[in-house]
């Protein structure tokens, strides 16, 4: 029976979410509880975040044994045996066709951003600055709507052959104490979003302007390659439409 099962996870305590020989991963944890459970643990993961990185929604499928199937139990269990650092939030049978990657049509992320005084509690989970300058931000966050080729605003481990891809959205809002930037595209690149928060950052700063970050999503010049932080960015959300 196939599932597509929605996580949580605290990115700080691993290595990434893919599998990695003799490194703390997501998938390796996960695959350590699922052979506890005589589950075939061959996860496929709606794709990966780097190291530090969180979710509040990634997804994956997995096929399980019948005797499985209440997967109100299965979600319990799990959760029982997996540490805190991660959670099942949704079990969901789904088609045997179903592939949590290549079905998926967005993914929503997150970077959050705060200007208070840095606290113990939350240096892991969100990126501390001096100041914002919100009007800046928005105005220049809308460069990034629509299909381009992220050439400048990648690091090594993409895939190098196809280097666009299409963001249907972006945001950048208040929230409490908080900053919000939310970025909802097809797919992206390795480190693109934590580069297109460095520049952005960089330009509320008045470090670089608006004319800078169009001339580099242009690949006209490189200005800044310096990413944001890995630990104020949340994979928030994978859409399918099916």
């Amino acid at each position: 029976m196939n599932v597509k099962i929605t996580i949580s996870y605290d990115g700080f305590s691993y290595q990434g979410s893919q599998r990695q020989p003799n490194k703390k991963s997501v998938e390796n944890k996960l695959i350590e509880v699922f052979n506890l459970l005589n589950i075939e643990p061959k996860i496929i993961l709606s794709g990966r975040t780097d190291k530090q990185v969180h979710a509040t929604g990634q997804v994956f499928n997995i096929n399980i044994p019948i005797f499985w199937s209440d997967l109100k139990k299965l979600k319990k269990v799990l959760n029982h045996k997996l540490p805190t650092s991660i959670r099942i939030k949704n079990i969901k049978k789904v088609s045997d066709e179903f592939h949590s990657r290549f079905h998926a049509k967005k993914r929503v992320y997150r970077y959050v951003v705060s200007t208070k005084e840095i606290t113990p509690f939350l240096a892991n989970y969100v990126t501390f600055v001096k100041s914002i300058n919100e009007q800046k931000i928005k105005e220049a966050i809308q460069l990034f709507n629509g299909l381009h080729d992220f050439e400048y605003f990648h690091k090594l481990g993409s895939d190098k052959e196809n280097l666009v891809r299409e963001v249907y959205d972006t945001k950048f809002y208040k929230y409490k104490d908080f900053y919000i930037f939310k970025f909802e595209a097809n797919s992206y690149l390795r480190s693109q979003i934590r580069l297109m928060v460095g520049f952005l950052l960089k330009i509320s700063d008045g470090k670089l302007s608006k004319d800078d970050l169009k001339n580099q999503l242009e690949k006209k010049k490189i200005t800044n390659k310096i990413p944001a932080p890995a630990n104020g960015l949340y994979l928030a959300k994978v859409k399918y439409f099916f």
